[in-house]
């Protein structure tokens, strides 16, 4: 269960999204500058809301009433970018490890063969990033939010980057997380067909709030596809 009740100010951009969800995935819908990451930044604890309530599966990571605000470090966030922002002077295997090294072995139900199984990488631990495709880069980030043994996994545009082809591979990937590890998912896109694929629910975002919450077909059925950005 995902609960989010936040409101905060950036510049002349008003957030006061309020939404609540318990789904595999939830897809974060919207046209550029509605919020969408903002949303993710807040659940991550890399932004600090003005006011409101952050909850993933009945464990406070945000209270504005009561002065919770927990560490990022310590939230339990996998966080997947647009960008695989893996570290150039790694390995693959260095890479996928790299925050696992952040938690106790009682944390870490997330065994590192199976998201390399899972995520296809046995054959590239041991190449750097600079010798990787685009699609593999995304697979070796998601496999490096994984074994940092995460509650939820956050995914800010993680397809935008890639062509078709490696659009079409990474989605198969997060299907198999989905079915395989049960961990939930917060999906931001502003592509209808990405979000009609993997999302459950949808919530709908739009210059800062939330418009619409509900099974992804229902909420989206009357939407156009839209034209980019975040």
């Amino acid at each position: 269960m995902i609960d989010v009740d936040v409101a905060q100010r950036l510049g002349d951009f008003a957030l006061d999204v309020k939404f609540a969800a318990d789904a595999p995935i939830v897809g974060l819908f919207g046209a550029s500058g509605s919020g969408k990451t903002s949303v993710v930044n807040a659940i991550a604890g890399v932004a600090t809301p003005q006011r409101g309530t952050i909850r993933v599966n009945g464990s406070v990571l945000f209270d504005s009433a009561t002065g919770v605000n927990v560490r990022p470090e310590h939230r339990r966030v996998g966080y997947v970018f647009q960008d695989a922002l893996l570290f150039p002077h790694l390995d693959v295997r260095s890479n996928l490890l790299y925050g696992q090294r952040l938690r106790s072995p009682s944390e870490q139900f997330i065994d590192e063969k199976r998201v390399v199984d899972l995520l296809g990488l046995r054959a590239l631990l041991h190449r750097k990033p600079r010798t990787l495709s685009g699609g593999e880069k995304q697979r070796v980030a998601i496999g490096r939010a994984l074994l940092a043994q995460p509650r939820i996994l956050l995914m800010d545009e993680p397809l935008a980057s890639l062509d078709a082809p490696r659009k079409a591979e990474i989605l198969d990937y997060i299907e198999r997380l989905r079915d395989d590890l049960r961990i939930p998912i917060v999906f931001v896109s502003h592509s209808l067909d990405e979000v009609m694929r993997l999302a459950d629910t949808v919530v709908l975002l739009a210059e800062g709030k939330c418009v619409a919450v509900g099974p992804t077909r229902d909420v989206l059925r009357t939407q156009e596809p839209m034209p980019g950005g975040r």
